[in-house]
């Protein structure tokens, strides 16, 4: 990823290179912009493993105070813990340093609501429009907020998750685990939560230094030098996390990388096994999901791309779970983020009921390959681009919730066109390799031929 000096401002939050687009002051301006939204609440800040943070932590914090909040301080956790913690205190929302996936030099600004929730495309909206405005009334000197340290809410995500499994099933077995957080914020929590699960944990760079030893984003082309450590450690899977752990990649037991699309596909399948109610996922998530919710009986919708876009269709359909196909499982009953620790007690859950090696629990996924390319198209022709390709497929069914999405008997394609830059993005699945690429190579020709 190239590392420009502007700093990426957008309705999710603020991302950018240390010291070249994000900085102390850029920090507590944007704290200060949220501040003003919740009129001097309690707010909860955490803050990933990357040494930055170290930085911006104070930052925040000082543009919270300053607009007369109080601030509880949980130190460094998960993604999913800070949207925890958000219910757990009754705070009025939460920011989350972290620049997720991204590599070393970056870092940012995640934002919550009082719900726990990464805050919609509307609310993010209005923070931009303050923290680019810099215009927000400050109290005087008597109206500075204040900070506390809480009781850790680590343990109470930790027991929210097990209450929702048969720890006694699961320690019956006695797994051996391999877990791998990268120098992130999941290592501490994840490794309580396995070894409550009564699991001997193989730790992998399970201490939140930000030093990855890999590059963040937990992908197969990523894990080739960590992969076969799992064996290499006889454990029965290999859990992977990125910096803030809010995605979940998996590797079997013979050191085969597993697709992160299958980590919502078998924590699916779990819990509709044990309950029975709708499923939500987004539109370029895999079919499997769809396959296993249509195999249990129930409903599977899809919503636009983006957490809070998962969210909220989960509620308005009151999903009993939902996620994306980038490792990120989302349990209402636990929280309301993209949540590893759900996937990796769910999925051990799975293993333990049905006895079988992790590898041969993804051989009986439903199969098929997914591929995913971009293109240059300038945004005035996206709508000829569109049209065009509802030509190419009359018989696919048509969805414009987000960009286009056609759907065939066992194949989809999804174009959408970016929000930043003037190209379309252009994600197939089908079953095989080759019935993808000809899908795939199809669509270009339509993209670039418009």
């Amino acid at each position: 990823m190239s590392e420009p000096s502007s700093l990426i401002v957008s309705v999710s939050g603020v991302r950018g290179v240390v010291g070249r687009g994000l900085t102390a002051s850029v920090a507590a301006r944007f704290a200060a912009a949220f501040g003003s939204t919740v009129a001097g609440k309690t707010v909860v800040v955490c803050r990933d493993g990357r040494p930055s943070g170290d930085m911006l932590r104070p930052a925040v914090i000082a543009g919270l105070l300053e607009l007369g909040c109080t601030v509880e301080d949980i130190g460094i956790a998960p993604t999913p813990t800070c949207g925890f913690a958000v219910r757990q205190l009754q705070a009025a929302g939460g920011i989350q340093i972290t620049a997720s996936h991204n590599p070393a030099p970056w870092n940012g600004l995640k934002m919550f609501g009082a719900d726990g929730a990464v805050l919609s495309a509307e609310s993010g909206a209005v923070i931009r429009g303050l923290y680019e405005a810099g215009d927000f009334p400050r109290p005087g000197w008597d109206g500075i907020g204040t900070t506390r340290v809480p009781p850790s809410v680590e343990r109470d995500h930790v027991t929210a998750v097990l209450d929702t499994v048969s720890v006694a099933m699961v320690a019956s077995q006695a797994f051996r685990v391999f877990l791998d957080a990268n120098a992130g914020a999941g290592g501490p929590i994840g490794t309580q939560l396995l070894q409550d699960l009564g699991c001997a944990v193989v730790q992998f760079e399970c201490e939140p230094t930000g030093r990855f030893a890999h590059p963040p984003e937990p992908t197969p082309t990523h894990l080739v030098d960590v992969a076969p450590w799992v064996p290499q450690s006889e454990s029965a899977i290999g859990f992977v996390l990125d910096p803030d752990a809010d995605r979940l990649a998996l590797i079997d037991e013979t050191g085969q990388c597993v697709s992160e699309e299958a980590t919502l596909a078998l924590a699916v399948k779990w819990r509709l096994r044990h309950a029975s109610g709708p499923v939500v996922i987004n539109m370029s998530t895999s079919r499997m999901v769809e396959d296993v919710a249509f195999k249990a009986g129930c409903p599977c919708h899809r919503s636009a791309v983006g957490e809070a876009n998962v969210v909220a269709m989960m509620r308005e359909t009151n999903a009993l779970i939902g996620g994306e196909g980038n490792g990120g499982v989302i349990d209402p009953r636990i929280g309301w983020v993209r949540d590893p620790l759900a996937g990796m007690a769910f999925i051990l859950s799975l293993m333990s009921e049905d006895k079988k090696p992790f590898s041969q629990l993804v051989a009986e996924l439903p199969k098929y390959a997914m591929l995913k390319t971009k293109y240059e198209v300038p945004r005035e022709k996206l709508a000829a681009t569109f049209d065009a390709l509802r030509a190419r497929w009359p018989d696919a069914h048509v969805n414009t919730v987000d960009g286009l999405r056609l759907d065939g008997p066992d194949w989809w394609l999804h174009v959408r066109g970016s929000n930043t830059e003037p190209v379309v993005r252009v994600i197939a699945e089908a079953p095989t390799e080759e019935q993808t690429r000809e899908l795939c190579d199809a669509a270009a020709a339509v993209v670039t031929g418009v």
